[in-house]
């Protein structure tokens, strides 16, 4: 996934992973040769903030999304727009005349589709951190990532203990595609236990003894921090 920042002089440009102490547990436990963490793509290129899936900004920076965001709007009304486009625009001018963004503006899906190819930076989810957030960059980081609405869950096993991200909401079904097309395809079930439950059993086995492995469809809801087992018929 990419996030952006806007001023943030502890985070630079470049790939990093998102912090999770929890895959070091996982690896102790399954004697995993490997610690595999999510990839964040940082970018702070302010033409290329539009493409993150969120932007990182100080609070006191939030004036900056603000000003470029209200020029884009102003010089698209400027242009005559069609009135259910012209109607959202005015919409977003209303948010940013209040000083707020416009990822806090409510729109339905035929809106989100006509407004889908704007450049506008608050489009996104924005995690405005507070000045004792920017202290600690792994803080920041796993903090603006759930801000995001993203959620992780866990594969282990010899070969590595691996981190998968996911939109919260997801299903089990798009947890197997997260790991590989080929998982999805022959998904039959997933056994399911939580990353709490796992480690105060002290292993899978035991877990499973203790009835907290549980045995899911496709359309279930992956919680933070579930390690899952998907059994397929490939």
């Amino acid at each position: 996934m990419k996030i952006g920042i806007v001023g943030i002089n502890a985070l630079t440009q470049g790939k990093a992973n998102l912090p999770d102490p929890r895959i070091r547990q996982l690896k102790a436990m399954f004697n995993s040769a490997k610690e595999v963490y999510i990839q964040i793509d940082i970018v702070s290129d302010e033409g290329k903030l539009f493409e993150c899936d969120g932007i990182i900004c100080p609070a006191d920076r939030k004036l900056d999304l603000v000003v470029a965001d209200m020029e884009f709007v102003e010089t698209r009304l400027s242009r005559n727009p069609l009135d259910a486009e012209r109607a959202v625009l005015l919409r977003f001018k209303d948010q940013l005349d209040r000083e707020e963004l416009v990822c806090d503006v409510a729109l339905t899906a035929e809106e989100r589709e006509l407004v889908s190819g704007y450049s506008l930076l608050s489009m996104r989810p924005v995690y405005l951190a507070q000045a004792a957030d920017l202290e600690n960059k792994d803080k920041l980081l796993s903090e603006a990532y759930a801000h995001f609405g993203y959620i992780s869950f866990f594969t282990a096993g010899d070969k590595d203990s691996h981190a998968w991200s996911l939109k919260k909401g997801s299903t089990a079904w798009d947890a197997a595609g997260a790991i590989h097309t080929d998982i999805q395809k022959g998904f039959i079930r997933a056994e399911v236990v939580s990353f709490k439950d796992l480690i105060a059993d002290g292993s899978l086995s035991k877990a499973k003894s203790n009835n907290h492995v549980r045995l899911e469809m496709k359309d279930y809801p992956v919680q933070d921090g579930d390690y899952l087992v998907i059994r397929t018929n490939k």
